[in-house]
């Protein structure tokens, strides 16, 4: 080459021991140990182009014959170089590395050195002690002016008194230093990167590609870490200032500012090394009874592996080659350390390049083996519920918490954490939701679960509930999750889980597939014995409250063959007035929509309606279902105008919307139709008016006697109230009107049913409450943002 064409050697070859007081400085030369005295000699293509004067060495006299036979010594060929050229020579021509044309021919080399003969290196702790020595002396240049506190020295836990590891350190200590020595000794002699790895893998030929890589790392190491003790302890320790002082150290410390860039990229690329390390160390521990070798994932993932520890191999070489070149280096070559730290990114960039694919098919294991071990708890989990216990503590533990090392419940009364213990042989009611439950529906829980603390000793009193929040677990938690958590955590006064992701998600898995869990909140209900009672209770705990107790489908039976369609049971304890006026006998109407002229239209002539039969007539708005502003605004005109009562709790009016829907889907569990069960047809026509975009009315008087009707129907009955008010006296209000009614109907009618399809199962035919007809069925798609 024309560049080499121009060196001239000033020296040749010298075959007698040098006299102490003639040498001058070798640099390196100096390092290397008597065993590598068998070294070829050097040759032109080895050695770069400088502008730097040649050292002008004259021969020295030869030592007498008895003291050469005596040292047997070998001609020791030196070929001179400038101080600190040698690591540039080993990086430069080696500039085609980065390319990808030659890594098949390269890696076929590699997988040509590979014999693996059974061996079994327990890595891992080598790796720790490896990483350790990094750690310690990473500080680099600003660690020996600020050296390392003796807090952070002990922070490393010592895990190398192991019985069993330290058996292995013997067994592999002779290997490592052999690595050692060799890729120092090649390195020293300006020597191919290539070949060198290469020599390395010869070396290691007998061992798994992670120990390969581990051991690699270890003769690095040590080499890396002797470097950096003389450094340390050189100001302090007279030992270790004669080394330095041998190979001029005290050069690096005086100018650490100038090889600061040359610390840098070593420091970087020997992080990228231990990333690399540790990922595939990460492959090789992965759990065999959930991922093997014939997995596509992992087989996908051992294709790179090889060429992984290649690249991390040839960083090792690499890096020795720096740390070898700063011996004897002289600071008027140490501000030509930009080439060389440009070399170590540029490597670095590379191994960064193979950690994050790795990482990234470690991360697809990961998910292959956390899929296998949520179907393998899943699996048990279901054989759980299929068993016969003694107590509830196995479901609650596989459902909420199975170890012992944290209290995994927080209880909202005392507002602080508890064991599962707490719930042993209890009732437990497990309210499952997403962190967007409605605060209507707290509160009507909330009002419920205090309600039956009241009385404790009662046994419909005698229960639990555990609020299990179930969120998703492929978007961060972040900050304003922990935040709105916490603010529901701190609203519920019963149990909960003390954060989401103690839940396992197998767990997840069983709450959605078989409790068919997907938005609205469902009450599971688990006996003493972790029996599940009722897969979701919330609709019996909206219509009965704590009387459902125990919340099971007999009890659900039995209540309803106790009711019958009457006043009481469509308000409940919602408003105490209506409870009132029902004992009083009054005559009571309550009416909805949104329809604020028709509800001015209907409250001016029930006035008329109750003046002309001379009783007065408690009208209550009851507004519309999912209630918005419209409904608010509704109120206050009707408070303002007088009109009638309301309920100003938006809440309240939610609840009574709430609890018809409920009504229907009991029913509808107990195969009940309006065909065959006359409370069903109440309810199918009160949800009817609720679909429609019209008001409505009911009218009752007592408990039993009730009448219904849409908006315009009801309002021309009471306008024409002169026509039918002489039958009121011999029938009775309600009976009078509900004929009226009847002489009004026309067959023709469009009557809808709006469920939310988030609240049950919806059947495939619903019949009409009017004509019996099976009704239509849509999808409804809604966004109210008034």
């Amino acid at each position: 080459m024309a560049m080499q064409s121009n060196i001239q050697p000033h020296l040749q070859p010298l075959t007698q021991p040098l006299a102490q007081s003639q040498v001058q400085p070798l640099g390196q030369s100096l390092m290397q140990p008597l065993a590598q005295s068998h070294m070829q000699p050097l040759t032109q293509s080895h050695m770069q182009p400088h502008t730097q004067p040649q050292a002008h060495m004259q021969p020295l006299p030869q030592p007498q014959p008895h003291v050469q036979q005596q040292l047997h010594m070998q001609p020791l060929s030196l070929v001179p170089q400038p101080k600190g050229q040698p690591v540039q020579n080993f990086f430069r021509g080696d500039r085609h590395l980065f390319s990808t044309s030659d890594d098949t021919v390269m890696m076929k080399q590699v997988q040509a050195t590979h014999a693996p003969d059974g061996r079994e290196v327990d890595v891992k702790p080598l790796l720790n002690v490896i990483e350790d020595i990094f750690n310690r002396s990473t500080p680099g240049i600003d660690g020996l002016v600020h050296p390392t506190s003796q807090a952070q020295i002990d922070a490393f836990e010592d895990k190398t008194q192991h019985v069993d590891f330290v058996g292995m350190l013997e067994a592999l200590a002779y290997t490592i230093h052999k690595i050692s020595c060799e890729i120092s000794c090649k390195c020293s002699g300006g020597g191919d990167v290539h070949a060198t790895t290469l020599a390395v893998f010869n070396t290691l030929s007998n061992y798994s590609w992670d120990a390969k890589l581990v051991l690699a790392l270890a003769a690095f190491g040590v080499n890396y870490g002797e470097f950096w003790l003389v450094a340390h302890l050189y100001p302090t320790n007279p030992l270790a200032k004669s080394i330095a002082l041998l190979k001029q150290l005290p050069d690096l410390l005086e100018h650490n500012e100038l090889l600061r860039p040359r610390f840098e990229g070593l420091k970087n690329l020997i992080k990228e090394m231990l990333d690399v390390t540790k990922c595939i160390v990460d492959f090789k521990e992965l759990p065999p009874q959930y991922i093997n070798y014939e997995t596509p994932v992992m087989a996908a993932a051992l294709t790179h592996i090889p060429t992984a520890v290649y690249w991390v191999i040839r960083s090792v070489v690499a890096c020795s080659a720096q740390i070898i070149s700063l011996i004897g280096l002289g600071h008027e070559y140490m501000t030509t350390t930009t080439e060389t730290s440009w070399d170590l990114s540029s490597l670095g960039h590379k191994v960064n390049n193979i950690h994050g694919h790795l990482r990234k098919q470690l991360a697809l294991c990961y998910q292959h083996i956390d899929g296998k071990r949520h179907l393998e708890a899943y699996q048990t989990l279901v054989r759980l519920f299929e068993t016969i216990h003694i107590d509830n503590m196995k479901i609650l533990r596989a459902l909420i918490y199975a170890h012992e090392d944290i209290l995994p419940l927080y209880d909202g009364s005392t507002k602080k954490r508890v064991n599962l213990e707490v719930l042993r042989r209890k009732n437990v009611l497990l309210l499952i939701s997403d962190l967007d439950i409605l605060h209507e529906e707290l509160s009507i829980l909330d009002q419920m679960y205090r309600e039956s603390r009241h009385q404790p000793n009662r046994p419909e009193s005698s229960y639990e509930v555990v609020w299990l929040p179930v969120v998703d677990r492929s978007t961060p938690w972040t900050d304003e999750k922990q935040k709105q958590f916490e603010t529901l955590q701190f609203m519920m006064p019963w149990y909960s889980v003390h954060h989401p992701s103690v839940l396992d998600p197998a767990v997840i898995k069983y709450i959605k597939e078989v409790w068919k869990f997907a938005k609205k909140p469902i009450l599971v209900v688990l006996d003493p014995q972790g029996r599940v009672a009722n897969q979701n209770a919330v609709h019996m705990m909206w219509i009965w409250g704590s009387l459902a107790f125990p919340f099971t489908s007999t009890r659900e039976d039995a209540l309803w063959k106790e009711e019958s369609w009457r006043l009481e049971l469509l308000v409940d304890g919602i408003d105490q007035n209506i409870l009132n006026w029902i004992g009083e006998n009054r005559l009571i109407c309550l009416y909805g929509g949104e329809d604020m002229e028709w509800i001015r239209k209907l409250t001016l002539a029930a006035r008329a309606v109750s003046a002309a039969i001379r009783t007065p007539i408690e009208m209550v708005y009851v507004g519309k279902s999912n209630p918005k502003e419209r409904v608010r605004k509704n109120n206050s005109i009707i408070g303002a105008e007088k009109l009638s009562h309301f309920w100003p709790d938006l809440t309240s009016i939610w609840f009574f919307w709430v609890r018809l829907e409920s009504m229907w889907y009991s029913k509808m569990q107990h195969g009940k139709t309006v065909e065959n069960d006359p409370i069903m047809q109440e309810i199918m026509t009160m949800l009817s008016f609720d679909g429609s975009e019209q008001g409505w009315a009911v009218i009752s008087k007592g408990s039993a006697e009730m009448a219904k009707a849409k908006g315009e129907t009801i309002l021309t009955s009471f306008t024409e109230i002169e026509q039918w008010k002489e039958h009121v006296e011999p029938k009775g209000f309600v009976p009078a009107l509900t004929d009226h009614l009847h002489q009004l109907h026309t067959p023709h009618h469009c009557n809808r049913l709006i469920l939310p399809g988030t609240t049950g199962s919806i059947p495939e035919m619903v019949v009409c409450a009017e004509c019996g007809r099976a009704m239509e069925k849509f999808v409804m798609y809604r966004c109210c943002n008034d």
